[in-house]
């Protein structure tokens, strides 16, 4: 037995000093989760002393080119909360002063504490209840704040909008979302950030940077003043002001001309790529999408069945009709396939549409001048099939196809511009697969005839074909559109300063600016003849599925282009029709900064006329 318990002695000593060295690994490594990875810990620590209490930047301004404040910012008041410190308190008098019942108020808690629906929540650090309460909400409860242990006030600030024009450039903020907060780390559930147009593309520039104010707690947890006189504080920057290109009054202008109506406006200086004015109809008031009833307000807009949320200046394609025809007679100019004392015959009937002849009436032959001012649809097709078909100048149609679509996107088409707004559609410029496939590669110019006057599977922007007519008034390049002409303490990118040049010799559009003066002066055009400024132009009558739209293009003055337009009416029938008297009316605006008396019964014209869409886009 003796040497039995001496043999044992060692075995539990072993088994002992195991044990305790087990504890300590367990206890170091518990002490280094808790005070080194752990930040709960941290947190935990932290609040027990400090509150960290953040101060929101001012977001930038935005002006418009003349210098008129268009959106600013007003305070808001946010209702916030840290969870641990709430104790009982109550409920049915905080709910009364905030307007908001206890079952809401209870949903509310639960979705903070839902970690699905609030990544990184944790009780101790301070999380959003209740945001933007009114001036007199806020002052309610700060009388009575004291019954509520755990809650304070956050003060914000919220965007407010001068004028009630521009909704789809300007955009709107709203509450970021489990994605936002997931893909940047500066955003914290209730922050803010820019949802659709400028607020949207330039967020980083507008939202400024974060500042934080420390206050110290007592062993009660009640704030006893600023840590170390505030030492260890930092102030918010203010984002950086934005001065548009946007010329408001224009904008309105615009906007009450297309009152009624479906479609786009959209407005260039040539020289700049500057856009002067986009105005995108139906739209809607910005400031609707502000405050508690933003999404009360969202939802009404997105059942409109017109979608005035939709900007369709740059969001929408369309077929561009014959505005396209003066691309065709510059490639055709630029491969020789004519030149500009090419004769072609027109019978008033090639293509034929829907067994009735698909051109104006008009002396036959003609050449390219003529061809644009009176916009003959045979010309520009047998101007295609000239380039197409030919076996002399290009080795099969898939290669000839090849080379034209190549000289439409040097001149910006079937690609996004790169304007600086979210959302812009690119059009669409099919290539020789899409013909391949769907032709089981039999096919020629004919084939697909209508591509030549803008019909087709083509489809373009009212943006682009702005861009267009920039680009003949620049002879030959132009500046990607851009809305904004300046950031405060910054320089644009190059991409809104170099220039883009196409494809075609500079000497060819002289021929293509000549035949859209004389489309004014005498032919589809007439209408937008101004006495004493010598503007350039091509209408469009674009097929679709119900009534045609009307469609028009053009710039002025001739000589020393100012500014470069295009309209596009849904529905409204020819281009002369409605089209052309409002680019009309909007270069008189922009051009003289008044309207005419001469003018006066074109306006009364086009805003007394309510135009019903036969199909939605």
């Amino acid at each position: 037995m003796e040497n039995k318990a001496k043999y044992n002695l060692p075995d539990r000593q072993y088994v002992l000093i195991a044990a305790i060295v087990i504890v300590v690994v367990i206890f170091i490594i518990r002490l280094f989760y808790l005070q080194v990875l752990d930040n709960d810990y941290k947190t935990w620590a932290d609040n027990n002393a400090f509150l960290n209490k953040t101060l929101y930047p001012s977001r930038g301004l935005v002006y418009d080119r003349n210098g008129k404040l268009l959106v600013y910012n007003q305070p808001a008041y946010d209702v916030m909360l840290i969870m641990r410190e709430v104790e009982p308190f109550d409920t049915t008098d905080f709910c009364s002063i905030l307007g908001i019942t206890k079952d809401l108020f209870l949903k509310r808690i639960e979705e903070i504490k839902d970690r699905k629906q609030n990544p990184g929540y944790s009780s101790y650090v301070p999380q959003v209840f209740m945001n933007q309460l009114s001036a007199q909400e806020y002052g309610a409860l700060q009388e009575k704040l004291y019954k509520f242990p755990g809650f304070y006030i956050q003060n914000r600030t919220i965007r407010e909008y001068e004028y009630p024009y521009a909704a789809h450039v300007l955009g709107n903020v709203s509450e970021v979302s489990k994605k936002d907060i997931e893909a940047d780390e500066y955003y914290v559930r209730g922050d803010n950030t820019g949802r659709t147009g400028v607020e949207r593309f330039y967020e980083k520039e507008l939202r400024g940077e974060k500042g934080v104010e420390i206050l110290l707690r007592d062993a009660h947890g009640r704030i006893k003043g600023r840590y170390e006189e505030g030492k260890h504080d930092q102030d918010p920057v203010s984002g950086k002001n934005l001065t548009l290109s946007i010329d408001i009054d224009l904008q309105a202008y615009g906007e009450q001309l297309m009152q009624n109506k479906l479609g786009a406006i959209v407005m260039i200086e040539p020289s700049t790529g500057e856009v002067l004015c986009m105005v995108s109809s139906p739209t809607f008031d910005p400031g609707k999408l502000v405050g508690r009833e933003r999404g009360k307000n969202h939802k009404i807009l997105s059942n409109d069945p017109n979608n005035p949320l939709y900007g369709r200046a740059f969001m929408a394609a369309y077929p561009p009709a014959s505005t396209f025809k003066p691309t065709q007679g510059l490639i055709f100019l630029q491969e020789k396939v004519i030149t500009p004392q090419t004769l072609y015959t027109c019978a008033h009937g090639y293509p034929y549409r829907n067994g009735k002849p698909a051109c104006h009436w008009h002396a036959s032959p003609l050449n390219l001048v003529s061809a644009l001012a009176t916009s003959c649809n045979s010309y520009f097709c047998w101007g295609l099939h000239d380039m197409l078909d030919s076996r002399k100048r290009y080795p099969s149609v898939q290669e000839a196809f090849e080379v034209w679509k190549n000289y439409l996107v040097s001149m910006g088409y079937g690609y996004k511009l790169g304007l600086d707004l979210p959302g812009e559609n690119r059009g669409y410029i099919p290539n020789s697969m899409t013909y391949d496939k769907v032709y089981k590669k039999r096919w020629n110019s004919s084939t697909i005839i209508s591509n030549a006057i803008g019909q087709g599977e083509i489809l373009a922007t009212p943006l682009q074909i702005c861009n267009l007519a920039a680009t003949i008034a620049n002879k030959g390049y132009f500046i990607t559109p851009h809305v904004v002409k300046g950031i405060q303490d910054m320089s644009l990118d190059t991409l809104y300063t170099n220039r883009r040049y196409t494809s075609i010799d500079n000497k060819y559009y002289d021929i293509t600016a000549e035949g859209m003066r004389m489309a004014v002066l005498s032919g589809t055009c007439y209408g937008a003849s101004i006495p004493d400024i010598e503007v350039c132009g091509k209408t469009g009558t674009s097929q679709n599925k119900g009534k045609d739209h009307s469609v028009f293009m053009g710039y002025a003055p001739y000589d020393k282009p100012k500014v470069a337009i295009a309209v596009f009416v849904e529905n409204a029938g020819f281009g002369a029709t409605y089209a052309v008297p409002i680019g009309r009316l909007m270069l008189e605006k922009y051009l003289k900064g008044t309207i005419p008396e001469s003018s006066l019964y074109i306006e009364q014209y086009v805003k007394n006329t309510v135009i019903t869409p036969t199909n939605v886009y």
